[in-house]
């Protein structure tokens, strides 16, 4: 379809590049570069968008404003209520939700006819005679009235030029809210001023329920006005009549309320009456028209008219909405690139910012989610709704912060208050009702990336300590958490309740997202102890993807894969299928790429998974949001030039400057906030940290001003929509060689210049240090192997209700922590409490350990003995196979032999039993043979069987006969030097320093396989958990947090996983005394380690 048109004195005709520019620029910022633009609202196109189902809509409105004053049309599509290939319009409804794929908000349109009243009615038109811009909306109906649009953030207003009549009518069709109404009013207040109120909701059809009250008044006054039925003609009165409907209703959601298992359309319920004026306009054709809206009285809705917009000024107010837009969009400056793109680019932009929404009042008051009032949080300028957090968590959420870190902390301190009046954050929110539509609990991802991205300015303290409870005990938001704590995953046969469950496969890598980014923020807030244990939660993953097929699957309760699976089906799964899905791991890419034998084998899935742009054959579908990240995921396997080619390929093909040029739902703004983001050439791939992945920038020059104040410029030398290709780039002057953004790209910013060419070069940000950070965590542990004799039924080691016995392990020596030697090999056991998960039920799980010599396995067998074939990953990225076998944990009652190799380590007397006594049956934990690995290869993870024989094999610890053993760390700077605790010191803070080699204690280092590095009793340890570069290295207590953790990586590094950093000599000093840090790994003698 050819473009819309769309004239006004902020749009300028899209001319020649050089034309536009010159018409609407800044000076370049370096020399050579294009003009910046200047003007940035002049080049949106509000009709992008207006069909091809992606629900956006054209009308007047402001950033984040409670007032969406914007045409509606007979097909009526969700939430935009705008068809472009429609004719005709029903009417100007006063509030729009951009593509949240089902019917929603549209409340009160308002049409104009001429001549007798029918509430029913439509008008038509043509393109021709409409245009829009931001804050603007202009049509001439075929009817001969003008109808001119423009917005306040909680009130409109309307110019109407109508022809000579004597009936010039204004419908009010208080029945026309997407979704139905109830409960409508329409009130005269004097022959120039009309209120009212409808109540709607039922979004997706849910319970959800919500008032909005509005108060129109008129610079002229009108003849006659009346109400109608629904849908019906009515007679005019003869004179004006005051008319007041029942006296007004506080509005009252429905909390908590259970929702569909489906997006499927609320049926309308109907009301009353419909609303209408006359005006005689045969001597006074234009008659003007302003609206004030609230969600809490018609008296608040006066108020907010009265204060946004006192005057009548109609130009004057459409002028401050088109300065609004054009401060915001001017955050983000381009230059260069074509008109199309400009248009795409600031249209996409103007999209990502219309959502979530003001709901406060101006004087502060808005309705809670407990129906209630409240008055907004000192500190902050508004509350705000509608959050669509299953979409905008990916990539919206971090734009907004970036570029109104006002309205983003202002919505995410609304989103902790909407905690703190219904114990639960918002899911997807509607006003001030829940819906539960959609899965996951995105409210943690949503707040850690506001956070990360510069939205600061809310209560942290109390946003992650509500997240932490959240994440811990089952609600609406998590049903099934049981089922995480004792499983680790979503069974496909689980029974989870309400709220509009379903897809567990899925749903359980969305609870990972979440964990993960509790996690992140716990980081940044200094929370060790929750940072380490949702990171590990968050590997949750690993228990639903199957080795054997390359593929996330569902499994049941019991732990087999559910039969009948396929990688297109969408069973278990939500709006995707397992290509889709199976590559949303975004926190751990490393970790999956690992668990299917290599970069090289993700990078070949990626290869068939873009085989298709838009859902064929079941493969990734970029109209949809589980597929957003899946192109950015070659930076991770060492082929960004890939990313950048597909990328490319998708700004293309989908993106256009045409109403069809966005593919589905909009969703409040996520897809065209990835346009955004991959126009800059970067992607917010990893939830809750300001991690970005690279691709390459679409514009010669963009400049980002950060919320820091600072700037962000991005240079593409060579740009054009045929060189995707980065063949190098610098930071600030120096050489960039990775995949990712400098981590200050986002604080205090700088200047990324890339030079791009019409051919890969294969090798830039090719080495793996150059991939973007994974997180890997450790599996939680899945199974609760041990109960309190006082509590046998807390655990269910064999599925029949037996477990170990907590008293009886330690009458054997065994307590929570404590070390168990067998086979040559000293185990920690689980340091977890009685009835908690203590031990991984092999299934593929990936465990983070280090180690050479001979690896050896402690655990035992349910209903064994269980063989299955583990898998060793070396530092260097090959991998080795090994056999494990494990006995029956009471050998079958006493009647069978150990396993061959196997070494018993633990015997107890008894074991427990729910429901009754203890039960007098021996049982045993058992040691596997050593299997000898690789000679000169450390070991960097094992993933554990996915498949065994029979039975279910439990590992509590895996061990290494022989490993690093203890010894000095030296420097690959200097051989002389040796990584030393200063002066011997075992106070929590002491400085690690380079010093010459000695041989004291000070310099003695162990290499634990559980990842730590020991010296003088205490670990090696990034300082308050800093992930920064440049944080500083100590001594500390040992004390399992992610800042003690250390694996071996490429180069003979040693990196800390939690920061994704490697040990650093600052400068590749060589003077005794210099204090060790972390710092981006990147290959130098700086960060090269002869371990002992």
């Amino acid at each position: 379809m050819g473009r819309s048109r769309r004239r006004h004195r902020y749009a300028l005709p899209l001319l020649a590049v050089g034309a536009l520019i010159a018409a609407g620029a800044s000076a370049p910022a370096f020399a050579g570069a294009p003009a910046l633009v200047s003007v940035p609202a002049s080049l949106v196109n509000p009709f992008i968008g207006t069909s091809n189902s992606a629900d956006d809509f054209p009308g007047a409105d402001l950033p984040f404003g409670m007032v969406q004053w914007s045409p509606d049309t007979p097909s009526r599509p969700d939430g935009g209520g705008y068809e472009y290939n429609d004719s005709a319009i029903s009417g100007f409804s006063l509030t729009h939700i951009a593509g949240p794929g089902c019917g929603a908000a549209g409340d009160v349109p308002v049409l104009p006819t001429v001549g007798s009243v029918n509430t029913g009615a439509t008008d038509a038109f043509s393109h021709s005679n409409e245009s829009a811009s931001p804050g603007a909306y202009t049509v001439t109906l075929n009817n001969g009235v003008k109808t001119e649009l423009t917005a306040t953030t909680r009130s409109g207003m309307a110019r109407f030029t109508f022809p000579s009549t004597s009936q010039a009518n204004l419908l009010f069709k208080l029945n026309g809210s997407q979704n139905g109404d109830s409960n409508t009013q329409f009130n005269v207040v004097s022959n120039t001023e009309v209120s009212g109120q409808v109540t709607s909701g039922k979004f997706c059809g849910a319970g959800n329920s919500y008032t909005v009250y509005f108060d129109m008044v008129f610079d002229h006054p009108f003849t006659t006005n009346g109400t109608a039925a629904a849908n019906g003609a009515a007679k005019a009165s003869p004179a004006y009549q005051p008319s007041h409907s029942a006296a007004e209703k506080p509005n009252r959601p429905t909390l908590h309320g259970a929702a569909h298992r489906a997006r499927t359309n609320a049926t309308p319920k109907a009301a009353a009456s419909d609303g209408y004026v006359t005006f005689n306009a045969t001597s006074t054709p234009v008659i003007q028209a302003k609206v004030g809206i609230s969600y809490v009285s018609a008296a608040n809705a006066v108020a907010n008219r009265t204060a946004e917009n006192p005057g009548w000024d109609f130009a004057g107010t459409e002028s401050a909405a088109a300065n609004s837009w054009n401060s915001l969009l001017g955050r983000v400056k381009v230059g260069g690139g074509t008109a199309a793109q400009q248009a795409v680019f600031y249209t996409a932009l103007y999209h990502a910012l219309l959502h979530p929404n003001v709901i406060s009042d101006t004087n502060g008051q808005y309705y809670g989610f407990d129906g209630k009032t409240h008055t907004v949080d000192q500190g902050h300028s508004a509350a705000y709704a509608n959050y669509s957090g299953w979409d905008i968590y990916r990539s919206q959420a971090q734009l907004e912060a970036l570029v109104d870190p006002q309205a983003a902390s202002d919505t995410a301190q609304s989103m902790v208050d909407d905690y703190s009046q219904t114990g639960q954050f918002p899911k997807w929110s509607e006003d001030n009702g829940e819906s539960y539509v959609m899965v996951g609990d995105p409210a943690d991802q949503i707040l850690a990336d506001y956070h990360a991205f510069g939205a600061t300015n809310f209560d942290t303290t109390t946003a992650l300590k509500d997240m932490v409870t959240e994440a811990t005990a089952t609600n609406d938001n998590r049903p099934g958490l049981n089922y995480l704590e004792q499983l680790g995953y979503l069974p496909s046969n689980g029974s989870y309740g309400c709220c509009n469950f379903y897809g567990p496969a899925s749903t359980t890598l969305e609870y990972d997202s979440a964990d993960f980014a509790v996690s992140a923020l716990a980081g940044a807030l200094g929370d060790s102890s929750d940072q380490t244990t949702f990171v590990n939660r968050a590997q949750d993953w690993h228990n639903l993807y199957d080795s054997g097929s390359g593929f996330i699957q569902p499994r049941d309760a019991g732990g087999a894969w559910t039969s009948g699976f396929s990688p297109t089906s969408g069973t278990n799964f939500v709006e995707g299928d397992s290509w889709q899905y199976t590559p949303m791991v975004p926190f751990n890419l490393h970790g999956l790429s690992t668990a299917m034998g290599g970069d090289a084998k993700l990078a070949a899935f990626l290869d068939t998974d873009l085989s298709s742009l838009t859902g064929a054959g079941g493969y990734t579908n970029l109209g949809n949001e589980p597929s957003l990240n899946i192109p950015w995921e070659y930076d991770y396997v060492g082929r960004p030039y890939e990313t950048q080619k597909v990328v490319r390929q998708v700004q293309d093909q989908i993106w256009t400057d045409a109403p069809g040029g966005l593919a589905g739902n909009d969703d409040l703004g996520e897809m065209s906030s990835w346009y955004v983001w991959s126009a800059l050439g970067m992607y917010p791939q990893t939830p809750g940290t300001a991690d970005l992945a690279l691709g390459s920038p679409m514009f010669t020059q963009t400049v980002v001003t950060l919320p820091s104040g600072n700037t962000l410029t991005v240079n593409g030398t060579g740009a054009a929509d045929n060189a995707p290709y980065v063949q190098s780039a610098t930071w600030n002057g120096a050489a960039w060689n990775n995949a990712y953004a400098p981590t200050a790209a986002i604080t205090s910013g700088g200047t990324l210049t890339y030079t791009l060419g019409t051919s890969a070069n294969t090798s830039w940000a090719s080495a793996p240090s150059a991939a973007p950070p994974s997180y890997p965590g450790s599996p939680s542990y899945t199974d609760a192997g041990t109960s309190d004799d006082s509590a046998a039924g807390a655990a269910n080691f064999d599925g029949g209700g037996y477990s170990y016995s907590a008293q009886a392990l330690s009458a054997a020596g065994v307590t929570p922590g404590a070390s168990v030697t067998a086979a040559g090999a000293t185990f920690r056991w689980p340091a977890a409490a009685s009835g908690a998960p203590n031990n991984y039920l092999a299934n593929g799980q990936t465990l983070s350990v280090s180690g050479t010599g001979s690896i050896t396995f402690l655990g035992s067998a349910a209903n064994g003995p269980s063989s299955g074939t583990a898998t060793v990953d070396y530092t260097d990225g090959t991998t080795q196979s090994v056999p494990v076998t494990l006995s029956d944990w009471t050998l079958n009652a006493g009647g069978s032999a150990a396993a061959a190799g196997n070494t018993v380590a633990v015997t107890t007397a008894y074991r427990n039993h729910a429901g009754a006594s203890s039960d007098q049956t021996k049982t045993y934990v058992f040691a596997t043979a050593p299997a000898k690995l690789t000679a000169g290869k450390t070991v960097s993870a094992v993933r554990l069987p996915s498949d065994v024989t029979a039975g279910g094999m439990h590992v509590f610890a895996v061990g290494f006969t022989s490993g690093p053993g203890s010894g000095p760390i030296v420097s690959g700077v200097s051989s002389s030097l040796c990584v030393d605790d200063q002066h011997s010191g075992t106070t929590g803070g002491n400085p690690i320093q380079l010093y010459g080699c000695n041989g004291t204690n000070a310099q003695q280092w162990t290499v634990e396989t559980d990842g730590t590095i020991r010296a003088l009793g205490g670990c090696m340890d990034v300082t308050g958990s800093g992930t920064g570069n440049g944080t500083l290295v100590d001594w500390y207590p040992c004390n399992g947090t992610g800042a003690q953790q250390w694996r071996t990586g490429s180069g003979s590094s040693l990196v800390n996983p939690e920061s994704g950093r490697c040990l650093d000599d600052p400068h590749s000093s060589t003077t005794a005394g210099t204090q060790l840090q972390i710092y981006d790994c990147n290959s130098t003698a700086a960060q090269r380690w002869t371990l002992p």
